[in-house]
């Protein structure tokens, strides 16, 4: 009789949510936005941003270190609730997952050897071989204009990887986004930032799977107050070096969710609340 009391005394009280961690995914190896740190784990902007985050929506983070490759299978297959890496927003993905406005412009650009002839266009690559990130918008377009104008692709698992291949000879360039590009060549004498496609300027943004709306919306709302309070922009010229411009996207909210003109944009205004 006892135990029937208690167990029917347990139903009726009332049931405590408890948020799970939010699980999430980078390439541990792409450094300024992830890598590894001294005494072990991962840093980088990109840490510090969905950690920072995570902390405004009540939740813990758990940040899984993988190849990049890896990262939309395991977001479609359930393993991670959002990609914190980042992300380019091209309409092909954005068909096929659900992203928030975009956090950083990025844009695609050449690293080579220092000493090395400066790259002026596509052409000058003919005969040549260009190094990328494997699973990347890089590869993608590296391999469209290889096949067009004549020169080989390496792929590799990691950035690092790709940029060793140029030091090495093995290649003459890398393709990589803006950032990386110039953060590496900030660290290495033996490398410099060459030339940038600007046709290439995109968001880079966190993509969810199509099924999380409210998911998206709520980060999204988090990353809007990131920028207003002036977050973002901080952790901008702590990974990057440089202060961001007003119209930067680290200082720049867009309106409605997601990024205006992509598949699955949604134009409602919405008020702002941040705590």
């Amino acid at each position: 009789m006892i135990l029937r009391l208690a167990i029917a005394a347990a139903l009726l009280m009332p049931v405590l949510a408890v948020a799970q961690p939010l699980r999430t995914g980078v390439d541990g190896t792409f450094a300024p936005h992830a890598m590894p740190k001294l005494g072990g784990g991962i840093e980088g902007f990109n840490i510090d941003l969905f950690t920072e985050a995570a902390k405004r929506m009540k939740r813990e983070i758990t940040i899984e270190s993988t190849s990049f490759s890896g990262l939309i299978p395991g977001l479609m297959s359930g393993r991670y609730d959002f990609i914190a890496a980042p992300t380019t927003v091209t309409k092909e993905r954005a068909e096929n997952m659900l992203f928030t406005s975009g956090y950083l412009w990025t844009a695609f650009q050449f690293g080579i050897k220092k000493g090395s002839a400066p790259i002026k266009s596509w052409e000058d690559l003919r005969g040549k071989a260009v190094s990328v990130n494997k699973g990347t918008p890089y590869e993608t377009l590296s391999k469209q204009m290889g096949e067009k104008i004549g020169f080989a692709v390496q792929v590799y698992d990691t950035q690092p990887d790709a940029t060793q291949a140029v030091l090495s000879g093995r290649a003459y360039a890398t393709l990589g986004g803006n950032t990386v590009i110039k953060y590496t060549a900030s660290k290495n004498p033996q490398f410099a930032a060459d030339l940038v496609l600007n046709e290439s300027k995109a968001h880079w943004a966190a993509p969810f799977r199509k099924d999380s709306v409210a998911a998206r919306n709520q980060m999204q709302d988090v990353l809007d107050c990131m920028k207003k309070d002036g977050t973002i922009a901080k952790l901008s010229e702590k990974w990057f070096g440089a202060a961001p411009a007003a119209d930067d996207l680290e200082n720049t909210i867009t309106p409605g969710y997601g990024v205006p003109g992509m598949p699955g944009y949604d134009p409602t205004p919405h008020a702002l609340v941040c705590g």
